[in-house]
């Protein structure tokens, strides 16, 4: 946590993002019930989730999903380089940051969860119209909790 805090050099935005993520992921991914090893799994990329941002935002001028797909996987493995993940962990964290833009096929709860929380952080931060919201309740989210989050989050008001 701690190191991408560093690595995000200041931009409040980017540190509150990831954080927000990291929590409803955690969150989600604990009521769900996940295996201890997917849930850490899981913590560890929705920490990351957004480490190509800094660099999109200077090579293609924005943040599109797709570039930071493209340009995440190489970033995530450096940034884990010298850590004591094993390597089939921080292949799937590679995986699930190259993907959490891709909303089909859904790989596996991890990737499903990592989409569900980081649509939570995204809805509020870039003021999604309700129908939107409740679009991607119908079509997307398909956790428990994560669907019990989005309802109290955004519609209970």
């Amino acid at each position: 946590m701690k190191k991408m805090i560093l690595f995000s050099n200041g931009n409040q935005h980017d540190i509150n993002h990831f954080l927000k993520v990291h929590a409803y992921a955690a969150a989600i991914g604990a009521c769900e019930g996940l295996p201890e090893d997917t849930l850490q799994t899981l913590e560890l990329a929705a920490i990351v989730h957004d480490i190509a941002c800094p660099l999109c935002r200077e090579k293609y001028g924005n943040t599109n999903g797709n570039y930071q797909q493209l340009e995440g996987a190489p970033l995530t493995r450096d940034f884990f380089a010298g850590t004591d993940i094993p390597a089939d962990q921080l292949e799937r964290i590679v995986w699930l940051v190259a993907h959490h833009h891709t909303l089909r096929p859904i790989e596996g709860p991890d990737h499903q969860i990592l989409i569900e929380a980081d649509y939570l952080v995204n809805a509020e931060e870039s003021n999604l119209p309700e129908s939107n919201i409740r679009h991607m309740n119908d079509a997307i989210f398909k956790t428990r909790t994560g669907k019990e989050l989005l309802e109290s989050v955004y519609f209970s008001r």
